[in-house]
């Protein structure tokens, strides 16, 4: 044997023995060589291909990139490296990195598998941008939510003027009206910093084990004509669905919402269908869909064959006050309002779209073991509730204060009005006779609403207690569940709400 034989013979050998592919093409595009690496990547037996043209075992890769490079290196004689993503005749597809040279014999190709690497970083990619979109609508929600509390006690001086007015003014006599329509925009705009607190995740929730596909048989009928007779809206539940701990009001926000943005992606005649269904996600398929989390869940679906959304526009569907609908055509807080939902029960929520095809919003809820108890709608005065009590009102804010303070007093009671923690406690001590409950702002200078009840009940240790707040205060709100015994009354209210609060208190047992 030749020294150049044993060095050809020595070659092969440590190409044998590559991870890398390679493979040898002379200059009719023939193969003369590949080792076993190369058939992996290839995945068709070299055999197979050995003495074949290129063009001829790959039909179709003319039109090709790494054709283009195979060319110009074995005319130009110029190395080449490019990343060839690869559809084999099976469907599968595959990345490889490729390193084209000229040998006197041809070209020399090295091919790597890096599918799974790309895949990775394609997971990484989409985590840091899911990373990216939670921390902004995060920012966004502090915003909100903050807005929505400033905002609120503006509300709430307003309605409170416009109802004591009312009083004076009633109905058929000159201004009545004018009142009627002032708090008319101002329980809308009440509605609206609702929404607010729903997508901040502040809202008050009062969470049950419910039965989500009575849940939403309930709203069928309601949702139907609120879709119209162009719109086909079909039902499809799982016969044996899981319970779910969730506030049956969010399930109603949560559908009506869906179920509007999809009516308004549909241009004339076209389906809704909204379905139930028992899903179970392990820790396998989490690692290849990172959005999701292993566990047992409930979920709630609504698609529709609308319009459709380019991705530009699903990222940003959960922003408030981002909408594609025309002016006066929505507030751009519906889907806004969902997501908050979602996340503050304990949800998530995945969307898929497609221009021209459709929507599908899917929403995951914790599956629950406990058993499934029927919601009942709370219980609405047809009356104002009144009362001869005496009454501690604490807020810092003097025109709330003095809203509150008439409002109570035109329902008979007698109020004691404080400023400030520091008043209040000195009233405590120097008024002579009984105060039945205090009613207070949570945030107050000095020290919290809480605190300042405690330091009241070693002076008045019978006193009844009721907190009050534009927004749902971590002091006794935690995740939108107001903390047990405590009775809590979100701004703005009504006079009508305030009474009925107050005089629930009252007549409910002392809390400990």
């Amino acid at each position: 044997m030749t020294n150049v034989t044993c060095r050809e013979v020595k070659l092969a050998e440590v190409m044998d023995n590559l991870l890398e592919g390679c493979q040898i093409l002379d200059f009719n595009w023939t193969y003369l060589y590949l080792n076993e690496a190369a058939q992996g990547h290839n995945r068709r037996p070299n055999a197979e291909l050995l003495g074949r043209r290129y063009q001829e075992m790959w039909p179709g890769v003319e039109q090709t990139e790494v054709y283009e490079h195979i060319r110009r290196c074995l005319e130009d004689r110029t190395p080449h490296a490019m990343e060839n993503p690869f559809v084999f005749p099976d469907g599968g597809q595959g990345v490889f990195e490729l390193r084209i040279s000229p040998i006197p014999e041809g070209v020399f190709i090295m091919s790597v598998d890096v599918t799974q690497r790309k895949a990775a970083e394609a997971r990484l990619a989409q985590s840091e941008e899911r990373l990216r979109q939670a921390e902004k609508l995060e920012s966004i929600g502090r915003l909100a939510s903050g807005v929505a509390h400033d905002f609120n006690n503006i509300l709430g001086v307003i309605l409170g003027h416009v109802e004591l007015a009312m009083d004076h003014i009633p109905e058929g006599v000159p201004g009545n009206q004018d009142l009627l329509e002032i708090r008319l925009a101002a329980q809308r705009s009440a509605a609206l910093t609702k929404q607010l607190l729903a997508f901040a995740r502040r809202q008050i929730i009062e969470p049950k084990i419910i039965d989500l596909n009575q849940a939403v048989e309930a709203m069928l009928q309601m949702l139907r004509r609120l879709l119209g007779e162009d719109i086909d809206l079909l039902w499809r539940p799982d016969s044996d669905l899981g319970a779910v701990m969730i506030d049956p009001s969010n399930v109603d926000q949560v559908l009506t919402n869906l179920c509007v943005n999809a009516r308004d992606a549909i241009t004339s005649h076209g389906r809704i269908t909204v379905e139930s269904q028992n899903v179970v996600f392990d820790s396998q398929y989490c690692q290849e869909h990172s959005e999701f989390k292993p566990g047992s869940y409930v979920m709630l679906a609504v698609s529709d064959d609308g319009c459709g959304m380019e991705k530009a526009v699903a990222d940003r569907i959960f922003e408030p006050f981002f909408t594609t609908k025309e002016q006066g055509h929505g507030t751009g807080l519906g889907l806004a309002t969902v997501y908050g939902i979602v996340r503050q029960n304990g949800g998530f929520i995945h969307v898929y779209s497609e221009p021209g095809r459709g929507t599908t919003f899917k929403i995951y809820f914790n599956r629950h073991l406990g058993e499934a108890v029927a919601p009942q709608p709370p219980a609405i005065p047809e009356v104002e509730c009144r009362g001869l009590e005496t009454l501690l009102v604490v807020e810092d804010e003097a025109s709330i204060l003095r809203v509150v303070k008439s409002s109570l007093e035109r329902l008979g009671y007698h109020v004691l009005p404080a400023a400030s923690p520091r008043d209040a406690l000195d009233l405590a001590r120097r008024y002579p006779g009984d105060i039945h409950l205090l009613f207070s702002d949570v945030v107050l200078p000095e020290m919290t609403g809480p605190e300042l009840a405690k330091a009241l009940h070693q002076i008045r240790p019978n006193l009844r207690k009721i907190f009050s707040s534009g927004y749902t205060a971590n002091v006794i709100v935690h995740r939108g569940v107001v903390d047990p015994g405590v009775h809590f009354l979100q701004k703005p209210y009504s006079r009508r709400e305030l009474g009925a609060k107050v005089r629930a208190v009252l007549d409910g047992p002392l809390e400990t």
